[in-house]
């Protein structure tokens, strides 16, 4: 249905969530390298729960392959640089999100080269960012919304 795309996640609890979270989307999850943490980490399988052996995620050693692999891809960046809301964004089944690391989100020429391709979550002025968990499933729960009759084929 849709892929996620962690770009150099720091924190497993984080990414366990998110991998429960596309085992039950039907989602493919993509971690790009350096991690901070190993795959094996307990605190990554405890946050998954017994869904972690279902995901068999896609881990590339950099950004660079991951984007020479998905040149032609539909990419969508998530970040708080940006005016456009996530829910103007139009999705496809296919497409790819991208979500940057906790403590340094996408890299600054990522985000220069796909200007169109950047959303955002509204937030109030008070807060600058959310978990990196809430910020993939309000984003991809969307995708899921928008093409609830593709998704329903995998239920």
């Amino acid at each position: 249905m849709i892929n996620i795309v962690l770009v150099e996640p720091k924190i497993a609890p984080n990414t366990g969530t998110i991998g429960r979270l596309c085992v039950n989307m039907g989602a493919s999850l993509h971690l790009v390298e350096p991690l901070g943490f190993v795959i094996e980490d307990k605190r990554l399988k405890r946050a998954g729960l017994d869904y972690w052996y279902k995901l068999n995620p896609t881990i590339w050693p950099s950004l660079e392959v991951f984007m020479k692999e998905h040149a032609d891809a539909r990419l969508w960046l998530a970040t708080t640089k940006t005016e456009k809301l996530y829910f103007e964004a139009r999705f496809e089944p296919g497409d790819f999100l991208l979500f940057g690391s906790e403590t340094t989100g996408l890299p600054e020429e990522l985000l220069k080269k796909y200007p169109k391709r950047c959303i955002t979550i509204p937030m109030t002025p008070e807060g600058r960012s959310l978990n990196i968990s809430i910020s993939v499933g309000i984003v991809a729960y969307e995708a899921i919304r928008q093409n609830f009759e593709a998704f329903k084929g995998l239920m």
